[in-house]
């Protein structure tokens, strides 16, 4: 990452995908460059994490996610290495945008939950600060 962080938690937020609903249940259909300000290169999902646990705890030098708790919750702790905030996530419809340089922790996951994330670049180990410590080196700079 080439000078300080440029984001804060508050470049991070919710949003609300469209919901169509019938008496048949609903559906949401996410589109890059429409729900979603980025084209997804990776789709993954995290699920069979225990009750109470957590997951997640690092920061990207340059990828943007869509973090979406599509059965289930759990919390997103968002760090940018001054501010921290706890965004809660339980409805398959809404979407937390975090933009690069954010150091993030999905916790309290309630039993069951599966968690989507949709990812702007395919995985490049290269670009994850895994050490908080190391996080907030880079932030100071």
């Amino acid at each position: 990452m080439a000078g300080k962080i440029k984001h804060s938690i508050y470049n991070c937020g919710i949003v609300q995908f469209s919901k169509i609903h019938n008496r048949a249940g609903n559906i949401t259909a996410l589109e890059n460059g429409i729900s979603v300000p980025f084209d997804v290169k990776r789709v993954y999902y995290l699920y069979d994490i225990p009750g109470g646990e957590g997951r997640g705890g690092h920061a990207h030098k340059e990828l943007q996610q869509f973090i979406i708790a599509v059965s289930g919750a759990f919390d997103v702790l968002l760090d940018d290495g001054t501010n921290k905030k706890i965004v809660h996530l339980d409805r398959p419809y809404i979407g937390l945008h975090i933009v690069p340089g954010i150091w993030r922790e999905l916790i309290n996951f309630s039993s069951g939950s599966v968690c989507l994330v949709l990812a702007s670049k395919k995985y490049n180990e290269a670009d994850y600060i895994r050490n908080y410590e190391d996080y907030l080196i880079e932030t100071k700079k």
